[in-house]
Parts: C-alpha cells; sequence; structure tokens
C-alpha cells in the first residue's frame, strides 16, 4: 500500500502515531511509524518519506509519502533487523532539500558570529602596524601613540553595560548587526581623521570602541539562546578564535597593503568589508531559535530542550547581581587577564620592532604567530573542557581548571622573555604565553552563561567593563613605562596581575547557576 498522508499540521490530532526509528542523520527526512490497529500484530508499520517545500513550510503543514510495511518482512526477521532494513532499502525516497539547508542553524549563527569577532580584530590590529608609518609621518612620541591606542578603549568602555543591558532586552541579532556597521564606518574614517588633527583622530578611534564595545555582550546573548549547555564550550571557543584570526589577518595583510598603497588603504579595505557581514546577518540571524520561521522541529527541540536561557529580560537585579561573589570573581579575573592581554595586543608589534629590531614586515609576520598559537589552543581547550563535563567532571572544577592555565601559562612565559637571547626565543615566548592564554575562553568567558544565563549578556557587560578599563590603563601604562623604564617593567606588572587573578578565581568562581 502507498500513499501521501497529511504528517503534520497545526491541528494534528493529540496523539499522533510514534515514531520508532529514524536514520541517523543531522535531518532526518525518513522515518518509520508504529501505528496502532487490529491486526494480529497489534500494529502497522509505515515508512515516512518526508518532500516539504518552502511552500508548505510557511503553512506549517507537512506532507509525506507513505508505505506500509509488508507483513512478510516483519514476520522474516527480527523486528529491530526489519527496521534498519527497510530505513536503508530505499535510496529513491532521499529527502531533496540541499545540504546547505540541512546544516545545524545554531551552527550557521556561531559561524556568523566567529566572522563578526574575526572583522572585529582586523579592524582593531591594523592601527597597531599602521601606528608606526603613521608615527614617523606626524611626530608622535611614544606618550602620544600610547593615548592614541588607549583612545579606543574609551568609546569601549561606554558600551559594555549598555550593549548588554539592550541585548537581553531587544536581542542580539539588531546590537550585533549595529556594532558591524557603527566600527566599520569608524574604521573607513580614522584615516580622514588623522590628517585633519590628533584631536579628531582620537575621537574616531572611540567611536570605533564604541561599535565594538556592544560584540562581546551581543554574541554572548546569542549564543545562550542558540547554543546547548553541552555545545557552550567548543562554540564560544570558535567564535573568540575569530578574534585571533582576525588579528592573524590584519598583522598578515596590513605591511602589504602599506607597501603597496600607503597606510590610509588598511582603513578603507579593513572597513568596507563590514558590508558583506551585515548583508549575511540580516539574510540568516536570528535573535533566538523561536524568531526563527524555517527552523527545522528536530533542532529547535533540541536547542529548546537543552538552552537554559529562555525568557527575555524585563528588568535587571542589580542589587542581587553584585551581592554575588562568582560574579565578583569574573569582574577582577577579567581585569587581571585583560591588563596582559590588551597590552600584547596593541604593543607586541612595537615590542618586535624596538626591542627585537625587526622590520615593518617582519614585525607583523612574527606577530601572527602567537595569535595563530591562540587561535588553535582556545578550540583545543573548548574540546577538553566540552569532554570533561560530558565525562562527569563538575562545571566548577572545569572553569577553574581551564582559567588557571589562562593565568599561570602567560605569567610563566613573560618571566622568560628577560632571560632568552634570540629573537627566536622571544618569539616563542609570546607564542606560548599567547596560546595558554587562549585557555581562558573555556574559562572565565564561558561563566557567564554558566552562573547568569538569562542575564549572560549583561554579567559580560559588566565583567568585560573591569577588562576594559584595564585595556584603557594598561595601554596608557605602557606608554609611560617604556619612557621612564623598560619593556621588563611592564611584562612584570602583567606577571602579578596574573597572579592576583588566579588566587581569586580559585577561591571565589562556580560553574553552577546562581541567579535565575
Amino acid at each position: 500500500m502507498s500513499f501521501r498522508a497529511l504528517l503534520f499540521s497545526p491541528n494534528f490530532p493529540k496523539s499522533p502515531p510514534e515514531t520508532i526509528s529514524t536514520r541517523n542523520r543531522p535531518n532526518p527526512t525518513r522515518s518509520l511509524f508504529r501505528v496502532p490497529t487490529n491486526s494480529p500484530h497489534g500494529c502497522r508499520l509505515f515508512r515516512v518519506s518526508v518532500t516539504e517545500g518552502r511552500r508548505r513550510r510557511r503553512s506549517r503543514k507537512v506532507y509525506a509519502d507513505v508505505r506500509d510495511i509488508l507483513d512478510s518482512v516483519r514476520d522474516s526477521v527480527e523486528f529491530k533487523d526489519a527496521l534498519d532494513d527497510a530505513a536503508s532499502s530505499e535510496d529513491d525516497l532521499d529527502s531533496t532539500i540541499p545540504w546547505w539547508e540541512q546544516f545545524p542553524k545554531r551552527w550557521v549563527i556561531v559561524i556568523l558570529c566567529f566572522a563578526s569577532f574575526l572583522l572585529c580584530n582586523m579592524d582593531r590590529v591594523n592601527m597597531s602596524i599602521a601606528i608606526l608609518p603613521m608615527s614617523a609621518e606626524f611626530n608622535w612620541n611614544p606618550a602620544t601613540v600610547g593615548l592614541i591606542q588607549s583612545s579606543f578603549f574609551w568609546g569601549y568602555l561606554l558600551t559594555q553595560i549598555a550593549g548588554g543591558i539592550w541585548a537581553d532586552t531587544v536581542g542580539g541579532k539588531s546590537v550585533l548587526g549595529f556594532g558591524v556597521v557603527w566600527w566599520s564606518v569608524a574604521t573607513v574614517l580614522t584615516p580622514v581623521a588623522a590628517k585633519l588633527g590628533l584631536p579628531f583622530l582620537l575621537v574616531v578611534r572611540a567611536f570605533m570602541g564604541i561599535g565594538e564595545g556592544v560584540a562581546m555582550p551581543a554574541m554572548n546573548n546569542i549564543l545562550s539562546k542558540w547554543v546547548p549547555v553541552a555545545e557552550r564550550s567548543r562554540s564560544l571557543a570558535l567564535v573568540y578564535s575569530g578574534m585571533y584570526l582576525g588579528s592573524v589577518t590584519g598583522l598578515a595583510f596590513s605591511p602589504f597593503l602599506i607597501h603597496q598603497y600607503g597606510w590610509p588603504s588598511v582603513f578603507y579595505s579593513f572597513g568596507s568589508l563590514g558590508t558583506v557581514w551585515v548583508a549575511l546577518w540580516i539574510n540568516k540571524a536570528y535573535s533566538s531559535p523561536n524568531d526563527d520561521p524555517q527552523l527545522r522541529p528536530q533542532e529547535k527541540k533540541l536547542i529548546v530542550s537543552n538552552c537554559i536561557s529562555k525568557q527575555p529580560v524585563k528588568t535587571i537585579p542589580w542589587k542581587l547581581i553584585l551581592s554575588k561573589p562568582p560574579v565578583w570573581a569574573l569582574i577582577v579575573s577579567h581585569f587581571c587577564h585583560n591588563w596582559g592581554t590588551f597590552i600584547l595586543l596593541t604593543w607586541m608589534p612595537t615590542y618586535y620592532n624596538q626591542v627585537l629590531k625587526f622590520n615593518l614586515t617582519e614585525s607583523s609576520l612574527f606577530c601572527v604567530l602567537p595569535w595563530l598559537t591562540m587561535a588553535f589552543s582556545a578550540n583545543l581547550g573548548g574540546w577538553i573542557a566540552d569532554t570533561l563535563v560530558s565525562r562527569g567532571l563538575s562545571v566548577t572544577t572545569v572553569r577553574k581548571i581551564m582559567q588557571s592555565i589562562g593565568f599561570l601559562g602567560p605569567a610563566f612565559f613573560l618571566t622568560q622573555l628577560s632571560h632568552v637571547n634570540s629573537p627566536a626565543m622571544a618569539v616563542l615566548c609570546m607564542a606560548c604565553s599567547q596560546g595558554t592564554d587562549a585557555f581562558s575562553q573555556s574559562g572565565l568567558y564561558s561563566n557567564h552563561q554558566d552562573i547568569a544565563p538569562r542575564y549572560s549578556g549583561v554579567l559580560l557587560g559588566l565583567s568585560n567593563t573591569a577588562g576594559v578599563l584595564a585595556g584603557v590603563f594598561g595601554t596608557a601604562a605602557t606608554g609611560y613605562i617604556l619612557q621612564h623604564g623598560s619593556w621588563d617593567d611592564v611584562f612584570k606588572v602583567s606577571v602579578g596581575l596574573y597572579l592576583v587573578g588566579t588566587v581569586v578565581w580559585n577561591l571565589f568562581s562556580t560553574g553552577e547557576k546562581i541567579l535565575d
């Protein structure tokens, strides 16, 4: 017997047929249904091949081609073997849905967030390369260079908490889209502002920081709704590795563009890439699975049943949030972590140029190695963290282990810089320092969704505000220290803060939910 049946509609009976076997694939399109009957077997088996189209999807009705499985098939083999044979015997019933529509939508969101962070750091680190010819052209001293580098953080600081509140109340899609447009425009305007004068450049760099400041809270909000708990470390590690690969891309291409077309070309070319991302984001992204009309029911069920963050936020319980010791552990640890990270991000090319005597091209190329190491280590750490959690180790223990590596690793390798005698060993120490630093993506950077999933955007904005303050003070202080001291003094401050962060994190952090 063969016929076409209505498999699903909004008016489907309360007790639909029971699915007892599906093919092992992300989007099962052929299933076996057991329907109670008055037959000697007590039921009949039907093979169902779904051939849904876009039009049917919008009507919320799914039709299927149905074939009865003959009694002789059921009687001739064991029941399970019959199901397996029936499910695999007719490849002609495979779905016509293209492979790209079967790709998990939650990972489309993750990849788009990864791309936004790639652009984020491309547009940020280009200044660390361009600042060398710019300072020569405009006669800037180290203190002025430090002021310019830190001006980015003025705007970045303003939108951390505001971006988190906005994302948790309005939705992450609009907030992240706004951020990319804003910082892309500011990037394109940077050469114009520099030629107009230092005050104009400081304002534009601060404006760029405003756009990039909303990126992390918005991303955290989106992923808290789209990514199941078991995939959290891996997804966040992939997104944050976009920052590292953005640094790699920016540092690799900036010298070529500067030599061929002048330093303004770096800002024009990198800034224009934001338009491509925005077009894809508008077309593909949604703030939550409930907003996506084309999300497959199987994936939606997986996400909704395994994500903690469900209801939108209407009010922020600031007093309750700030009364929790794990929240303050996040804030303090974020400050200690970002002090060292932002110094390396903004000053590493200068260190290679002044201390290791590399030229512009060599400085940028050797800067690539630490960032590549971070991209690899972040994803390795994410895989290790999710594996440990899946094997029964508590989330609290996993977060403490990963963050301890993220603090103590950089502290150890930075202390070795004063003892090495060759540029190659110095670059290796830098690479190892930042490689171990990347384990923080499975430590403190994953902890916001652990302890307060509904307020993850706000909480990340709060802790990252402390991190931005570390960037502002650390970047500017480095310029001052270099005028009155040495690079060893710069690294000693970073090492001290890494050690403080290690103590605070292990004493007060937790991986359990503390805010509903």
